[in-house]
């Protein structure tokens, strides 16, 4: 039952997460708190990971808590979860666009979806900010979601408000420094996460 429930739960993302592989956030939010599966700072971590390996950041979710829930197994479930709806979508619109791409009513479904992804781009980078950068939680309220502050951390994390702000200025105040691969930066920012751990700081 367990691999059904992921392929259901995926493919639901893979479903309606409209504009690329950020737009997942709110949906694993979701899931994390409708199932139990992974809490907050655990969907960080993933998104961490899965920034930071190559392929697209929805289909690096979709295996990674696919195999945190079912192995590996659960991750290729998971991931063809993911997947299909795309693949049915894509199959769809190359068998029917040709015939209507130039029907107004096409040209006003594309505009719509414009928001709606911009919508949960803007959500999932708000609710990383907050989960990294400060105290600040949201959670799922029916409709809505609202905040609150975690009181057994301190409203702000200088840990993450600092690295984002060297981050920030080797990106692009030093001349040095700006125009390195991200890959760099990713590095570096792991050895601190590490230092920071065996610092105990």
């Amino acid at each position: 039952m367990i691999y059904l429930k992921l392929f259901w739960e995926f493919f639901k993302t893979g479903l309606f997460a409209v504009g690329g592989g950020m737009a997942t956030l709110p949906f694993l939010k979701a899931m994390g708190e409708g199932n139990g599966w992974f809490t907050d700072a655990d969907l960080m971590n993933m998104l961490a990971v899965s920034e930071s390996t190559p392929g697209p950041i929805g289909i690096n979710m979709a295996t990674y808590v696919g195999y945190t829930i079912g192995g590996v197994p659960g991750a290729v479930i998971a991931t063809i979860g993911e997947v299909t709806p795309s693949i049915i979508v894509i199959l769809l619109i190359a068998a029917v666009l040709q015939s209507f791409k130039d029907h107004p009513l096409v040209g006003k479904v594309f505009y719509g979806l414009r928001p709606a992804s911009a919508g949960l781009i803007s959500a999932a980078c708000v609710g990383v900010a907050l989960q990294v950068l400060t105290g600040v939680r949201t959670a799922s309220a029916g409709a809505v979601n609202v905040l609150t502050i975690d009181p057994a951390v301190s409203l702000l994390n200088w840990k993450g408000l600092a690295l984002a702000a060297v981050l920030l200025a080797l990106t692009n105040r030093v001349k040095v420094t700006r125009n390195l691969h991200p890959i760099v930066f990713i590095g570096l920012s792991a050895v601190v996460g590490m230092l920071f751990c065996f610092a105990g700081v």
